[in-house]
């Protein structure tokens, strides 16, 4: 458990005597069950074990996938976990790279939980590429676009490593990486920061140069927005994701003041920017039919294309929002690595599809 301070808060500590006798006891204004309290006088009570979804059993398998921790950013102390496909699938061979941003609403996670860590084991294994799993600073501490800016942070340390040489190079990249074909995808509050990283890109606030972002995949991306689209108002909640925590998670990672009509929730919100004229890459967008998010995630989808985007969609019928992550190793899960695949070896297209 960890205790953090708001830095525009002020703490009990440096009250004066008279102010402290006349100032009420702090008292929690968000609680996020198991994750974390937001209290009234900005402190945020972090509850860090974030294994709250039923462990997988990995298979022997997904044991020839090597793996290791590296700092992207050393300032912010910021991580991400580089996955190795088993060692007779990349000899001889340069694979795409697969950079990866976790769900959690922009509140809660880690690239270190169970379930993430198993999907990127399955990711670099079946697709065959390397999976760079990046870790991002969470809200309330650090409210958006926080994340967004790591998650370009973590785009200039893929830049850099495909410039690399000698002992700046990580050995693992340096002999098999494929920069030509790099990837961004992410799971619900990951795939809103990969749609951040695509903006960036298509309008030159990322340069990747010489690696190449050659498609994103949006894994059920969570958007907000102050309307409530059909699936909000009709569809029971999921297993891990119903209507007040997504918006409880919107007002804890929003700048304060902001309502999910912000352009960093809802890209086609009053203020948010014009895609027409943006140069994004490919899309992939994952949409799970029983999830809440379900029609902002279509809506996304159609409008891009109507735009002349390229995007392809695949719905999962049966299926809720965060499938994959709430079970890396079941068939739905199996289903999306191969559409995943597909995606990155060039046989996606661009029409809709349905599993």
């Amino acid at each position: 458990m960890s205790q953090t301070e708001l830095p525009e808060s002020t703490s009990p500590s440096e009250s004066s005597p008279a102010m402290a006798s006349t100032t009420p006891a702090p008292y929690v204004v968000e609680d996020c069950g198991p994750n974390l309290q937001l209290f009234s006088d900005g402190t945020v009570i972090r509850f860090e074990d974030y294994n709250i979804l039923p462990p997988p059993v990995l298979p022997p398998a997904l044991s020839t996938v090597q793996w290791k921790d590296v700092v992207y950013d050393a300032g912010r102390g910021l991580k991400l976990r580089v996955y190795r496909p088993p060692a007779a699938t990349v000899a001889g061979e340069k694979l795409p790279v697969l950079v990866y941003f976790h769900g959690g609403g922009y509140v809660i996670g880690s690239f270190e939980m169970d379930n993430f860590h198993a999907c990127c084991l399955r990711l670099a294994h079946e697709l065959p590429a390397f999976v760079l799993s990046a870790d991002y600073r969470l809200a309330p501490e650090h409210r958006l676009p926080a994340a967004h800016d790591d998650a370009a942070t973590a785009m200039s340390w893929v830049r850099g490593q495909a410039v690399a040489s000698g002992g700046a190079a990580d050995p693992w990249l340096a002999e098999s990486a494929d920069f030509g074909r790099v990837f961004v995808s992410g799971d619900s509050a990951g795939a809103g920061i990969v749609h951040h990283v695509a903006l960036r890109l298509g309008s030159g606030q990322i340069a990747v140069d010489p690696a190449r972002v050659a498609g994103c995949a949006l894994l059920f991306p969570y958007f907000g927005g102050e309307e409530r689209t059909r699936s909000e108002a009709e569809y029971p909640p999921g297993p891990f994701l119903t209507l007040p925590f997504s918006d409880q998670g919107w007002r804890l990672a929003l700048p304060r003041g902001a309502t999910r009509d912000h352009p960093l929730a809802n890209p086609f919100g009053p203020e948010s920017p014009a895609m027409d004229g943006v140069a994004l890459p490919p899309l992939l967008v994952v949409v799970a039919q029983l999830d809440l998010l379900r029609d902002r995630d279509v809506d996304y989808a159609a409008r891009l294309r109507a735009m002349g985007k390229q995007v392809e969609m695949v719905e999962f019928e049966g299926q809720h929002h965060g499938f994959f992550a709430v079970e890396p190793l079941g068939d739905a899960g199996s289903e999306l690595v191969r559409v995943v695949r597909r995606f990155v070896y060039g046989h996606g297209g661009d029409a809709a599809a349905s599993k």
